[in-house]
């Protein structure tokens, strides 16, 4: 017995004194740095508006009215950006779901700008592998402005302006591409939308300005 106690105590020991370590020192330093080195990103990234939470700008939304820039299309479940369920269709090229999904995402396009003959960028038809995807490319939103600015009855220069200004580069030069933050932008547009015409606007629940037919 005297044995088994002496091999025992320092298993049990070293037990402890890890358990602090890893599990209550470890994650308090490194959330203290979070919080003071990067306090944005550490709680979420959390985007407001109107004093409301709008959201986070690292994972995307369904915008889905017309006077909205839409995002890349979602392959989550049970509902699109459903953050605790990230994954992409598993669709092969070859799988006939796919090409329905798309020619479908390509219909809703049309019908929503009907008078717009641009070609319509990949990544307004196909979803993302994460499908929680924030970003498109700036032609999937240069694509999208002249329906925004009709429906918003705003100046298709101003619209364009608008993203231009939020067209983020590369991170550091080169990693990625070129991109669009969908929220940023869609809530940029909100601001000069009822800056112009206030009397057109209205305010959900959620804090976010949309335009009134």
């Amino acid at each position: 017995m005297r044995e088994i106690l002496k091999q025992l105590y320092p298993a049990v020991a070293a037990l402890i004194l890890f358990t602090v370590i890893c599990g209550l020192v470890y994650p308090l330093v490194i959330t203290g740095v979070a919080q003071m080195i990067f306090p944005h990103e550490a709680n979420g990234s959390i985007l407001t508006q109107n004093g409301h939470h709008a959201g986070s700008e690292l994972i995307g939304q369904p915008f889905s009215d017309q006077g909205h820039f839409w995002g890349r299309p979602s392959a989550t479940s049970p509902f699109p950006y459903n953050s605790a369920a990230s994954s992409g269709s598993n669709l092969a090229p070859t799988n006939p779901d796919l090409t329905t999904a798309v020619s479908e995402r390509v219909r809703a396009l049309k019908e929503a700008d009907p008078g717009n003959n641009q070609p319509i960028p990949i990544d307004l038809v196909t979803s993302s592998g994460s499908g929680l995807d924030p970003h498109i490319s700036p032609e999937a939103a240069e694509y999208q402005v002249p329906r925004v600015a009709r429906v918003r009855r705003l100046p298709v220069e101003e619209v364009q302006r608008l993203v231009r200004e939020y067209t983020e580069d590369s991170t550091w030069g080169i990693l990625g591409e070129p991109r669009v933050n969908v929220l940023r932008l869609n809530q940029a547009l909100d601001t000069l939308s009822l800056a112009r015409n206030p009397e057109n606007q209205k305010v959900d629940g959620n804090g976010t300005h949309t335009p009134q037919s």
